[in-house]
């Protein structure tokens, strides 16, 4: 099957197989949007941009011995199967059937469907092929092909400058592919596919990231029954492995918790107007509260998240809400909208704070904290920008104003107001990190805010003589919005992502490009005040995001600014780059052996220097990003050293964190080590009782809600 600038190919089984699956009718959903009637499940989705074709199509050519089989369940009424070995199609299997592109094998598909969306742009040739194999011994089966999704290429801006070899997915070991190198030394390559759009990206372990996105058509499927929209993506082979989430995660916060496990909070209604995905069979998530417990299983067996709404969930609605760990290990929930929508207003607000466990503070027993610092910033104070400082409070920065929230007290203090009338928070998306954490300077807090659609980069040092000094105003090399900052071992800063112009959603204002409500993709990342970095030929745009990884190289992945999934301009993204800085390729130091815990204040022989909470990264959002340097000697062996861990829970609030050596600006390979006891937060039963009293759990039965971006 020749295919002219073939970017994305997939291809599905049988719609009539839904049927065989009665034990899971809530797979069983309202396909077009709004229908009364429920129809069987389907995977099949041409997104805008993309073509469908049938088995029937002449572009197809069958070789060995195929027969036609015929029912309206079928796309276009037919499709095509076999059973003798070595038959070539391109086929979803009932066994398992072999993918070549360009004559390479690629994977061997075992599912509802398969996908490469890493393909140059060129001409290229689909093979499948029938394996010939059996499951589990059994009869030789069919496979059968339906149908095609194709999405035709154009060329890339600088096509010369960017071309790239094709990739395999799964199963073979990707080729080695042309990188993009700087003259510094820094490289940029794309390896891998998400399988689902990375909008929330975390890594929790050597091995793996998690990766959230909201209820939509992606590729990749749970139990080849239905479209996942989570996935851990395996760092070292690029393979993915879906996650079986309940409730819709769109647009959710996450955070760690004290004892590693990884919590998700909020999330969208269940969406069934205006937009493709109709009812999936998801729950409501704005209360959703979503637990992937450690697991360093290098080939992700058993993990997954779990949802007991019945028990845990939150006390009120939050979508695009900022999550934070404290010095107890316990996390707190900063506002957000009661519903997903797009610019915030006094009816839609959640001008509130809550905690994961909840907590009885304040008289509140469980129950959500009025903040008037999140009435006085709206409309632009969704997402809002928060770190723990080592004193124990809180900063928050939305709109054009910030404060240091005391969550003791439940006292607000506020800062200067941002400088020159600029706006850091949705849908005005800037980004911000808390700078590195010095003992020699007594671990002094100081913040960097990176302002939308602006060469603007403020600073304020966070100590009484800072604070009165006020913002201080510095420039980047451009003007960027939506943009990623990632902390480096070595305290440098990575800028990468974005926008030149418009703002963060999609479907909102005039003169869209495809639906996004931004334009002028930023393709070069840059250093805080240096250009010069290796230039991607990808658009990284909303719903991007980008982290650090333990190898110290930079995973960047995302950006959709659709309602679903769509291969129209700034349509859905799956490929993966890799941003490497020079020290990647130099001599390195190793962590020959390293404690699985620290204690605050405890002193260890080991091989480390920086401390790094490699955070969770969504919409721009950093959360929880940390590099404290710890204080280091080295032994008279020349090979250890005595390094004392964090001074107390502020500096660094208990939790996972990435211990690594850094010599003369080379930092090894990032080793996992908990940050005190290891144990969870506190947990307070009766403040869980009260909560659960107060609020019920969200279905999405009652409370259809609207796609992100639809007003």
């Amino acid at each position: 099957m020749p295919l002219f600038s073939l970017i994305i190919i997939s291809a599905l089984v049988s719609f009539c197989l839904a049927k065989e699956h009665k034990s899971e009718p809530a797979w069983n959903g309202h396909t077009p949007p709004g229908a009364a009637t429920p129809a069987p499940f389907t995977p099949y989705h041409v997104p805008a941009g993309a073509r469908g074709y049938d088995s029937s199509s002449p572009l197809v050519h069958y070789k060995g011995l195929w027969a036609d089989t015929y029912s309206t369940c079928f796309v276009g009424g037919s499709l095509r199967r076999t059973r003798a070995h070595g038959a070539t199609a391109w086929a979803r299997a009932t066994a398992p059937a072999d993918m070549y592109i360009d004559g390479l094998f690629v994977q061997r598909v075992d599912a509802v469907l398969g996908w490469n969306y890493s393909l140059p742009y060129g001409k290229h040739t689909v093979w499948i092929v029938h394996s010939g194999q059996t499951h589990r011994g059994g009869r030789l089966k069919f496979i059968d092909v339906d149908a095609f999704v194709v999405t035709t290429g154009v060329p890339p801006a600088s096509f010369e400058n960017h071309q790239q070899a094709a990739q395999n997915l799964v199963v073979a070991p990707p080729p080695a592919r042309i990188a993009q190198t700087a003259p510094h030394g820094w490289t940029l390559v794309q390896k891998g596919t998400t399988g689902v759009n990375a909008m929330q990206l975390a890594v929790v372990s050597a091995t793996h990231a998690l990766i959230l996105d909201k209820v939509e058509h992606n590729p990749l499927t749970v139990d080849n029954r239905h479209p996942a929209w989570g996935a851990l993506f395996n760092l070292d082979t690029y393979a993915v492995t879906p996650l079986r989430v309940r409730s819709n995660s769109f647009c959710a916060g996450g955070a760690f918790l004290g004892n590693g496990t990884l919590v998700s909070a909020g999330g969208n209604p269940v969406v069934e107007d205006h937009t493709a995905p109709a009812d999936f069979g998801d729950t409501g998530g704005t209360q959703a509260v979503r637990l992937f417990a450690p697991c360093d299983a290098p080939d992700a067996a058993g993990c997954d998240i779990a949802e007991y709404p019945e028990h845990l969930r939150l006390a009120s609605p939050r979508w695009y809400a900022t999550v934070v760990r404290i010095e107890d290990g316990s996390v707190i929930i900063f506002g957000g909208s009661t519903r997903g929508g797009w610019m915030n207003n006094a009816t839609t607000n959640n001008p509130t704070v809550e905690y994961f466990p909840p907590k009885n503070l304040h008289s509140a027993n469980g129950t959500p904290l009025r903040l008037q610092f999140l009435i006085d910033t709206l409309n632009s104070n969704l997402f809002p920008i928060a770190f723990a400082l080592p004193d124990g409070r809180i900063f928050v920065a939305a709109n054009r104003d910030a404060m240091i929230y005391d969550w003791k007290r439940h006292r607000e203090q506020r800062l200067p107001r941002l400088p020159n009338g600029v706006r850091v928070t949705y849908p005005m998306t800037g980004t911000a990190l808390l700078l590195p954490l010095d003992p020699s300077n007594g671990y002094a807090p100081e913040l960097s805010a990176k302002d939308p659609a602006s060469d603007q980069c403020a600073r304020l040092l966070l100590t009484p003589a800072g604070i009165a000094t006020g913002w201080q105003v510095e420039r980047m090399p451009g003007p960027r919005m939506m943009p990623d900052a990632v902390l480096l071992p070595t305290g440098a800063i990575v800028l990468l992502n974005g926008a030149a112009s418009g703002i963060s959603g999609y479907g909102n204002v005039r003169e869209q490009v495809g639906q996004s409500n931004a334009d002028g993709a930023v393709y070069a990342p840059v250093f805080r005040f240096t250009q010069g970095l290796p230039e991607s030929a990808i658009p990284r745009m909303y719903h991007s995001t980008a982290t650090l990884t333990p190898k110290a190289d930079i995973m960047i992945a995302g950006s959709n600014p659709n309602l679903d999934r769509s291969e129209v301009a700034y349509g859905t993204e799956y490929r993966v780059e890799w941003l490497r800085p020079p020290y990647m390729t130099a001599e390195r130091p190793v962590i020959e052996d390293a404690p699985r815990t620290m204690g605050f204040g405890e002193r260890l022989k080991t091989h480390a220097i920086s401390l790094m909470d490699l955070g969770f990264v969504t919409h721009a959002v950093h959360a929880n990003s940390r590099l404290v340097y710890l204080v280091a000697k080295l032994e008279r062996d020349g090979h250890t050293l005595t390094i004392e861990g964090p001074p107390n829970s502020g500096v660094y609030p208990p939790g996972p964190g990435w211990l690594y050596v850094v010599v003369g600006d080379v930092p090894s390979t990032g080793v996992k080590i908990m940050v005190g006891n290891g144990q969870g937060p506190p947990v307070d039963h009766g403040a869980i009782k009260n909560l659960l009293a107060k609020t019920k759990v969200d279905k999405g039965d009652n409370r259809k809600g609207k796609a992100e971006g639809s007003e």
